[in-house]
Formats: structure tokens, C-alpha cells, sequence
């Protein structure tokens, strides 16, 4: 019996069901991450400062149902706005997918676990303070280089 193609390799982004579409964040917590852009030539610069509803040890937002309202700036992925977010991390399952690359083996679709995405390094786990704890005003301070 062959195995069953496996429904990111056999659907278009734009053809998944809305909890497949969910089920493609690797938990990463990269997109919740302060981003400053340069005004100049646009490019962006991720800091090491979370969004004060991120739960820096699940990688998950604790408002995530109610995040548009609560965070009017957070960006609420859909197949037909992906394009737009080109700042999103080159690790990121959606990025990833729409560039017609595979899953990377930690991606938790292919290991069967959250924590492969943690055990990989590639999480902001341990690695992130909250913006509650740093002013706007400092936050070119925080500029990191570890995200891909």
C-alpha cells in the first residue's frame, strides 16, 4: 500500500482548510517578534524583543483568537496576503511552501512533535524578552542577527 501524500505536498496553499493552514506554524514565534524597517531601502531588522501576549516558553500567543483586536499591527496570515509579508523568517512552513521548498525535518507536520522546532534551535525560546520590559525608544538596541 503507498503511503498517503501528505496534504502540503498535494495542495496549493490556497486550497488548504483552515485548520491545515493553522497547523502549518511551526511554532517558531519568529513573526511575533519586533521588527523595525530601515526608511531609506526597506529592509528589516528583527530584535530580540516578543509581543507582550507571547508566551515565551510555548512559543504561542495567548490571545491568538482575539490578537487582531488586541494588537491592531499584528499580521494575520491568509494564502492570499502571504506574498506581501516578504520579511517573514526563510524558516517559516508558509514562506517555505509558497517558494515550493520542503518541510524541513523538525517542521512538527513531519516529526510528529512542537518541541523539534525547540530541539532545532530554530524557536525564540530563551531567546527573547517581552516588549512590556523594553521602551520603543530602545528597541534599535535589541537588533539581532540569528533569525533566518
Amino acid at each position: 500500500m503507498i503511503a498517503q501524500i501528505p496534504f502540503w505536498q498535494r495542495k496549493r496553499l490556497n486550497e488548504m482548510t483552515p485548520a491545515e493552514w493553522e497547523s502549518l506554524c511551526d511554532g517558531c514565534g519568529k513573526c511575533c517578534l519586533a521588527k523595525l524597517e530601515d526608511e531609506d531601502n526597506g529592509d528589516v531588522y528583527y530584535t530580540d524583543i516578543a509581543c507582550r501576549y507571547m508566551d515565551q516558553d510555548a512559543c504561542r500567543c495567548t490571545v491568538y483568537s482575539e490578537r487582531a483586536s488586541k494588537v491592531p499591527e499584528c499580521i494575520v496570515l491568509t494564502p492570499d496576503t502571504l506574498n506581501d509579508y516578504y520579511w517573514l523568517p526563510y524558516t517559516c512552513a508558509y514562506r517555505t511552501l509558497a517558494e515550493h521548498r520542503p518541510l524541513p525535518d523538525w517542521h512538527p507536520l513531519r516529526s510528529g512533535t512542537p518541541e523539534t522546532v525547540h530541539e532545532a534551535g530554530v524557536s525564540i525560546r530563551h531567546r527573547v524578552v517581552s516588549e512590556a520590559d523594553v521602551p520603543q525608544e530602545e528597541w534599535e538596541e535589541h537588533i539581532i542577527h540569528w533569525i533566518l
